[in-house]
Parts: C-alpha cells; structure tokens; sequence
C-alpha cells in the first residue's frame, strides 16, 4: 500500500501550478473586494507597527568645478556633468509602423456559390443583364467570365464578384482546363504615351484610340468557345440552357430580387 499512497500525494502536488487571484474585476470594472476587504485578507495589520530600516543613497553630484585659464575668466566655474540638450522636438518621435502586404498580395475572398462553371448574371456594364459562365477565379481577386460568344456576344473578360449575381445552374466543366496564359497580366492594356501640345491645332488633332481586339486573343475566344459549347450540349437539358444563356435577365413590375431564388 506504501507505494499507491506516493503515488497520489505526487498528483495532488502536480495540481498546485496556478494561484487563484487574490482580487478580481466584476462587471463594469468594479473590484470584488474593497480596500478594507483586501487589507484583511492579506493581514496587512501585520506590518502597521513593524518597523524598517531605512537606507539612505549616497547624492551623485550634479555639477563640478572646473579650473579654467586666462587671467579675466575667473581662475573657476561650475559646470553640468550632464548637460542639457539644446533643442527639444515640438513633437513626440513616431515610430515606423511595420511594412504592410501590397493590396495585390493580399488574400482573395471569394464567395462560396462562385465556383467555375457556375452562370452567372452581369449587374453592370456593357453587358449588363447578360447570363455568363464563369471560368475561373484570377489572382486578383477578378472573375474571369465568357458569354460563350457565339450565343451572347460577351468575349473573355474579367468581372469584379460585387457586380455578379451566382445562379444555382452550373455546367459541368470536366476535363476543361483555362489555358494559364488568360490571366491579369493578359488583359492589361498598354496605354500609348501622350505626347506634348506644341500648339491650338494639335488640340483637336488628338483621338481617342478604340480597343481592337488582337489575333491572339480571336484565337483563343474561339478555342474557349467551342470546348464550352460541347460542354452545353452534352447538358441534359442543352437546347433549352443555351436559350437560357442567350436570354437577357430583366425586372418585370411586382418583381423583386430579394424575394427570388436564382
């Protein structure tokens, strides 16, 4: 039996790790227990009449005399031996806040319902009301979406999630992969430098270039295309979905989007 009554006094001790507070706040910031309370509690009474020796610091001098030259200058002088600074900043010192992420390296939060393949509903635009599938989600946080073209004329294009209603229809991409070339840096336009004003004709000389699409990226709308197409088709209901995605989605009177399930 010796060795079992060891055993558990070694477990009572392994429990004494933490002390409870002595005082402690209630709610609104209110002490538990008062000063007199706590005055008790710690026998303070103890030490009213105990007595201690009080020690006394040796004074660190301030000022010094100082043996100077010169039959004029007095032969002394008192001197700091710390002396105080000149200039006093009208501000206190800021310090340097740690570096932050760029906004482009911050993490993207996209909503759950967004996943490829999902159709989605454009909110502003030029295609605006359009039905779009989505493709994949880009680096930046931007949805990358098509029409297809040949149904809705909306090319490969980039969407913020802010202005996309998610359906609950989907097509189901398979083994469709987006080419890893369509990316932000894909859709970056080059802008053309501005060159200086040199006189009142040159005002009115200048146009606005419009946006023409290269060859690169006809070739790859029309490769993105037809893989989505197959996919529509081998959709068991695909005549009626392409319909659906060449329709334009529109409020009626007495219809109102928050009471709809898309």
């Amino acid at each position: 039996m010796a060795p079992v009554e060891k055993a558990k006094k070694v477990a009572k001790s392994a429990k004494k790790g933490k002390k409870h507070p002595v005082n402690s706040y209630l709610k609104g910031g209110i002490l538990r227990y008062s000063k007199a309370q706590m005055y008790k509690r710690r026998a303070l009474y103890r030490l009213k009449d105990k007595k201690h020796p009080v020690v006394q610091k040796e004074k660190v001098p301030i000022k010094k005399v100082k043996k100077i030259g010169g039959p004029k200058n007095g032969g002394e002088r008192t001197v700091y031996l710390r002396k105080p600074k000149a200039n006093y900043p009208t501000k206190t010192f800021v310090k340097k806040r740690p570096g932050k992420a760029n906004f482009s390296e911050h993490k993207r939060n996209i909503r759950r319902n967004l996943k490829p393949g999902t159709v989605l509903i454009l909110l502003a635009g030029r295609h605006q009301g359009k039905r779009v599938v989505l493709l994949k989600t880009l680096a930046s946080g931007l949805l990358l979406v098509t029409g297809p073209f040949a149904l809705n004329s909306c090319p490969l294009r980039r969407v913020s999630q802010r202005f996309v209603i998610g359906t609950s229809s989907r097509v189901d991409l398979g083994d469709f992969k987006v080419p890893e070339h369509l990316n932000d840096a894909y859709f970056r336009r080059l802008k053309a430098k501005k060159e200086k004003k040199t006189g009142e004709a040159d005002i009115f000389a200048a146009k606005k270039e419009r946006f023409v699409p290269n060859e690169q990226r006809k070739k790859d709308q029309k490769e993105v295309d037809s893989a989505l197409l197959k996919v529509i088709k081998a959709h068991p209901e695909g005549k009626f979905f392409k319909k659906y995605l060449q329709n334009m989605f529109a409020l009626h009177s007495s219809q109102y989007p928050h009471r709809m399930r898309f």
